[in-house]
Parts: C-alpha cells; structure tokens; sequence
C-alpha cells in the first residue's frame, strides 16, 4: 500500500507543481518553433526551388532553470507523486535546452531526448514507430481511391465546418464551449488551443474532419487541459509540454480511431511523416520533403505537403540532418495508449481509465494520479468524450480486440488465399 501523504508535504509538492508550471509556461515549444504563412507564399512564388528560411524567437532559458531548480529542492521525499514532478523538472530543463538551440542541429539533439525519434523501441521494446509507419504504408497504399472505390467524402469549406463545430461543441462543454474561429494565421488546416480551435480559412475539408476535430482537439486536447485547470492543489495537470506530448497524441488519435473518424488516408499521413522524420534525419532538404508528401498526397493541394514537410523541420534545419521528432509520437503513443486500455478492461474498473482524463499526463504518471486521487488531492475529470463515458462500447472493442489479438493471424489467412488470390484484379498487357 503506498504511504500517505503528510498535509505539509502536499503543500510542498504543491508548490512545487506551481513552480514547474510557471517555468513550462515560458516555453511554448510550438508557439516558438511555428512558421507564418509568408514561409509558404515565398516558396511557392519561388517555383518550389528555395529553402525556407525561418528565423526563430529567441527563449530566455534563465527563468525556467531557476523555477526547476526551485522545484527540486521542494521534491524532497520517495513516492509515485515526487517521481512525476522530478520527470517534470527534468521536461523544463530539456525543453530549455531545446528552445535556447532552435535553427541549429544541436536542436534535434535536445527533440531526440524530449520526444524519441522514428528508431526508437515502442510497445514491446522490440519494434520502433518507423517499422510500423512502413507498414501502414504500404497497407494503406492499397486503399487509395484509385484501387478501392471509397465512397467520396463530404466537401466542406472552413465555413461549414465552424457551423458544424459550433452546434456540436456546446453539447459536450456547455457554456464552457470552445471558440470556433476561422482565419488565414494558421499554417496547419486546423489548430486547436487551450480554448479555441482555428480553421484555415482556404483549406478544403470533409465530414471526417468534424467528428476528427471534435474527438481529437476538442474532447481530448481542450477537454485535458480543462480538466487539469480545476485540479486546484496541482494545476500542473493543464499544461502540454514535451513529456505528455505521446500519451496525449496517442490518446486523441485513439479517440479518432475508436469515433470511426481515422480513415486511411489520415492514418497514411501519420505514417508518412514519421517516415520523412527519419528521411530528414538521414540529410533530406525541406525541398525533397515537400515533392515526398507531393507525391504522397496527389489528391492534395500543394499547401498540404508544405504543411507537413514544415512540421518535419520546424524547429531544426530546412537543409537536412536536423528534423523535430515530435510527430514520431503518434504511432507510438497510440499503440501504447492502446494497450493501456486493453489491460485497464482486464483489470475490470472504468476509474482506471477516467483517470487518463484528470489531466494532461503520461502513461508513467498513473501511478501518481491514482495515489493523489485516493488521497483526495485531484478531481474526478468533468469534460470526457462519450466513448470513455459510456463504456459498453469500449469494452466491448477491448475484449474483443484482446481475445482477437491472441490469435495467429496466418493460420487464418491460409483458410482464404484462393479466395482472396482470385479476386485480384488480372494484370493488363502493359504490366507484363
């Protein structure tokens, strides 16, 4: 049984959390490492020829070292809660370091040990993101629009999409709701904030996009930071920073997957961009990133392969060898989000799964947030997407999955490859 918790010492953790959450916010990783739109105008006015050549703000590093090593002193003890808030100190001090090298390859350096790249272990410690976005990839390449016929998706403008949002939102938030707006400051088709969620105003989107901004910006990202705010004794638990960014990614595109909003191309997205984070890292230019995802994305307007090559080296170099590996994360996190549920379902108890929702916080921190929960030092999360409230369909899918994961796949297959060989399509001449 884990030891009790003295009030003085809770005041001092405490203090502590407060300490590290007024260090974290002064290092906003993506606020400082984003591109404005003139990046992108400028690159394509060139003919697609010219590196971009972003100049980024510069972070006082000073005051969050001093409010870290405050922190530390307070974190005098052995328990799960004082082990969260020392890998919280140690996040303040890697993202410090991060933002006082961007536009440098020191930088990758500093995000290969905030947030792993594309080569390391996940999951079973055996596999890495970069084998399973491979994968995918070639998977999902078999269910482009021209081998399969998928049903073709809604078009929405930017407009119809705020109207959708802003007559979803307030039934899950209430007065709480976040603003929808739509504008042409923003780079990525859509971003949300710790309130907010802006749409690009000349970006294209479908159906899929509502049910996905909902689940994944709204119902996780918004609804964790709002949860983590009222925790009052450690509002610590409100803030994203680089050391929850793969439990929180792996839980909003969990939440994407499980609201049937992932569809292949999305999931081929994620994959492609681990794959041009490993590239980058190998010495590809800005440039052959962007004609990658060109290719990629035929379907695509350009501006989106400038998108997701600029959220490959934002941060480093746009000459190559110095890539941010912050969107290696979503793989991985969504395998281990995954199987955190699975074993939570064996487990047969819905707190251990609400308690992935008190907060922004790491799969290490469970620990902590289940001994600050039976103490009564955390609340119980009010905003939670409908999956995650009302069960029976989550454990229904877990259960399943779980059994189904026990099964060996080839065996099966074998039943069915002359079946499955005979309707593949013949070859024409031209392939022969």
């Amino acid at each position: 049984m884990a030891r009790w918790l003295s009030e003085a010492e809770v005041e001092r953790l405490s203090r502590a959390a407060w300490l590290l959450l007024e260090a974290e916010d002064r290092l906003p990783v993506l606020r400082t490492i984003a591109w404005d739109r003139s990046h992108a105008d400028a690159f394509f006015a060139a003919g697609g020829r010219e590196l971009p050549r972003p100049v980024y703000p510069r972070i006082d590093p000073a005051p969050s070292l001093e409010s870290a090593a405050a922190a530390r002193a307070l974190i005098d003890g052995d328990s799960p809660v004082h082990d969260w808030l020392r890998r919280l100190a140690d996040t303040t001090e890697q993202t410090a370091a991060l933002l006082a090298n961007t536009g440098t390859k020191a930088f990758h350096l500093h995000s290969r040990t905030l947030y792993g790249d594309p080569r390391s272990p996940i999951a079973d410690g055996k596999r890495n993101a970069l084998d399973l976005a491979r994968r995918l990839d070639t998977l999902l390449a078999d269910f482009e629009e021209g081998s399969i016929r998928l049903e073709p998706p809604e078009r929405l403008t930017a407009g119809d999409l705020k109207a959708r949002l802003d007559a979803e939102l307030p039934r899950y938030f209430g007065r709480a709701a976040p603003q929808v707006e739509v504008t042409l400051n923003v780079s990525a088709k859509a971003a949300a904030g710790r309130d907010y969620i802006k749409l690009r105003a000349d970006a294209a989107f479908s159906d899929l996009d509502v049910i996905q901004l909902l689940q994944h910006e709204a119902l996780i990202h918004i609804a964790t930071n709002m949860n983590g705010a009222a925790q009052s004794r450690f509002p610590i638990l409100a803030e994203a920073h680089p050391g929850n960014a793969r439990t929180q990614e792996g839980l909003a595109v969990f939440a994407e997957f499980i609201s049937g909003a992932l569809d292949p191309r999305r999931f081929r997205r994620l994959a492609d961009r681990t794959i041009a984070i490993d590239m980058a890292a190998e010495g590809a230019d800005f440039i052959e990133l962007f004609n990658f995802f060109r290719e990629r994305g035929s379907h695509d307007a350009p501006i989106e392969a400038f998108e997701n090559a600029r959220r490959v080296v934002r941060g480093g170099l746009t000459g190559g060898g110095a890539p941010c590996t912050k969107d290696s994360i979503y793989l991985g996190g969504l395998l281990e989000v995954h199987n955190y549920l699975r074993t939570a379902v064996r487990a047969g108890d819905p707190a251990f799964i609400r308690l992935l929702f008190v907060g922004k916080i790491d799969l290490a921190d469970l620990e902590a947030m289940k001994m600050l929960r039976e103490q009564g030092l955390i609340a119980e999360p009010a905003f939670m997407p409908p999956w995650a409230t009302d069960l029976r369909y989550l454990l229904s899918y877990l259960a399943y999955s779980t059994f189904l994961n026990e099964i060996d796949l080839s065996h099966v297959a074998a039943r069915y490859e002359k079946l499955l060989g005979a309707a593949q399509p013949p070859k024409s001449p031209k392939e022969d």
